[in-house]
């Protein structure tokens, strides 16, 4: 270690850095969804682009392979000779070619173009779609536009990474600090998957770390380790250095290396920095280490329109004249394949079809737009026939309750239905029955009693006792015919007026029963719905009284 003068400067610089070891976020207003024609669009894609490849399950557990033993592998003796004189002139702005010879960062460098070679082929060929707009908004906070490459050690530009302590994404935010930087984490979205949401918390959290350590090393071994940690080691690198002894300064990208030497911070943190130095020489420069990166990737759109919540993909694809496929790569922090209930959520399109889908929604009439329902697994049930009941897709079922084997289907299960609904009226109606309709008669069954029959039809047990001649014993038997209501005369005739209720999405047995005025009960034993009380869209209840 390097010692010098100025330790009770950096004592005292390193003190007002660390005393706030947790980072705040910068203030960013509340979100509030912007009209529909505010939505920013991006650019045409370039001319001849090709479609990206989509991120597979096989490609995601080859990237966890390869991160895993990213973290893992550490420097040996017997390291590769790297010549900086044969890069090409310097076109970094990270300080790159400072450390291009350290040994950490040529065995990293060898790491990437032997061992790791053919999976750093697959992130380099993904790089093209996220770099630009990445590059764009750490810049847009001050930064250099070279940290994107963190993204590229992180996840291997992955927005659907995760791992093995459940860091998500192409950033890899834990939640708790994805949700401190305005990530939405629930059931419904991820935002960490969110490849433009979790790029601008990540430019912010980088931000907020340069000005906590002065230095964009020592903010990234931050992001990696934690600042609480790196902010101590250099609290005690300072109370080491004696008083004439010649200081590094506490907030140059030299002070990582410094801390590097310590035990202060693990040996993933140690590493990062290098790897983040070779992951940016191999990537400005792929053909000199036997890479190849396509130049025709068709860049990540921005387009998206602004849709309320419970809106099915499915919808989404048809008015943008694509695949279903198409629009869930576009949205992977969508996890249930619909939008989260409560409110507008904007859904990312293919690039230049935010005018027409924005038009098309809108003349898209409420009967016709997606509503999110729920069904409870009952016994005997299975995900095609639930799917058949629904009129939707078995995919687009399982994906909306993140269901990996229709097998795995679970009795009591609450599964959340995307469903467009067209044939249901935008509103519930009422329907009165003729009045001439015959009277209402209940066969008794074995164990029923006077006050059941009563309740069931909602009916004064003195009327059924009046209509059937019971006396005050209230004794009934099985079999026996009684008349409810005898269906005669303008008083009878008012009060056998019959209702029915067609089911709405989102409804429930309890809203109903409020919205008529009955018992909860009263309307279940109306409709024989059983104990579980399960309504599905479209069936039509009677409402007794």
């Amino acid at each position: 270690m390097v010692r010098g003068h100025h330790a009770s400067l950096l004592l005292l610089c390193l003190a007002a850095a660390c005393g706030r070891m947790s980072v705040e976020p910068s203030p960013t207003p509340a979100p509030v969804d912007p009209a529909p024609e505010a939505v920013v669009a991006q650019a045409p894609p370039r001319r001849a682009a090709r479609p990206p490849r989509t991120v597979t399950a096989a490609d995601s557990m080859a990237d966890a392979r390869a991160l895993d033993s990213l973290m893992t592998v550490e420097p040996s003796g017997a390291l590769p000779e790297l010549d900086a004189g044969d890069l090409d002139e310097p076109t970094w702005d990270l300080n790159v070619q400072a450390y291009a010879e350290h040994p950490r960062v040529q065995y990293y460098v060898d790491y990437f173009t032997g061992r790791a070679h053919d999976r750093f082929q697959v992130w380099l060929e993904r790089m093209p779609r996220y770099e630009g707009f990445a590059r764009e908004q750490l810049t847009s906070r001050g930064l250099p536009g070279d940290l994107v490459y963190l993204a590229l050690i992180e996840s291997g530009f992955s927005p659907v990474a995760v791992s093995r302590s459940r860091a998500v994404g192409m950033w890899q935010f834990m939640s708790a600090t994805g949700k401190g930087y305005g990530l939405r984490v629930n059931a419904w979205v991820d935002e960490r998957r969110d490849p433009v949401k979790a790029t601008d918390a990540a430019a912010r959290y980088l931000s907020d770390l340069t000005r906590q350590f002065g230095s964009h090393y020592l903010a990234a071994a931050a992001y990696n380790g934690g600042p609480g940690r790196v902010g101590r080691g250099l609290l005690r690198i300072s109370a080491l250095q004696g008083e004439g002894d010649e200081a590094v300064d506490p907030t140059s990208d030299d002070m990582f290396f410094e801390l590097a030497e310590t035990s202060s911070i693990h040996q993933e943190t140690k590493d990062y920095v290098p790897k983040l130095i070779a992951a940016a020489l191999v990537a400005k420069h792929p053909a000199q280490y036997g890479f190849t990166v396509p130049e025709d990737v068709e860049p990540f759109p921005l387009d998206s329109v602004l849709v309320e919540g419970g809106t099915g993909l499915d919808l989404i694809a048809t008015l943008a004249d694509t695949s279903l496929d198409a629009i869930r790569d576009l949205n992977p922090h969508l996890l249930r394949g619909i939008t989260p209930p409560g409110g507008r959520y904007p859904v990312r399109l293919p690039a230049g079809s935010m005018e027409k889908v924005t038009t098309a929604y809108a003349a898209t009439p409420p009967t016709k737009r997606p509503a999110v329902l729920t069904h409870v697994v009952r016994r005997g049930e299975t995900v095609s026939g639930i799917a058949a009941r629904y009129g939707v897709s078995t995919d687009l079922l399982m994906s909306s309750n993140r269901v990996a084997r229709a097998r795995s289907l679970q009795v009591g299960t609450t599964l959340y239905i995307p469903s467009t609904a067209s044939s249901l009226p935008s509103t519930a109606f009422y329907e009165a029955e003729p009045e001439s309709r015959a009277p209402i008669t209940h066969i008794v069954r074995r164990g029923e009693t006077l006050s059941e029959i009563s309740r069931r039809y909602n009916v004064p047990m003195a009327t059924i006792r009046a209509n059937n001649g019971i006396g005050a014993s209230n004794v009934i038997r099985a079999g026996q015919k009684l008349t409810v209501r005898t269906g005669t005369g303008a008083a009878s005739a008012s009060a056998s007026r019959a209702r029915t209720h067609t089911v709405r999405a989102g409804e429930t047995v309890g809203e109903i029963a409020e919205r008529y005025g009955v018992g909860q009960s009263v309307l279940i034993r109306a409709n024989g719905l059983g104990r579980s009380a399960t309504i599905r869209v479209g069936q039509r209840l009677k409402i007794p009284g």
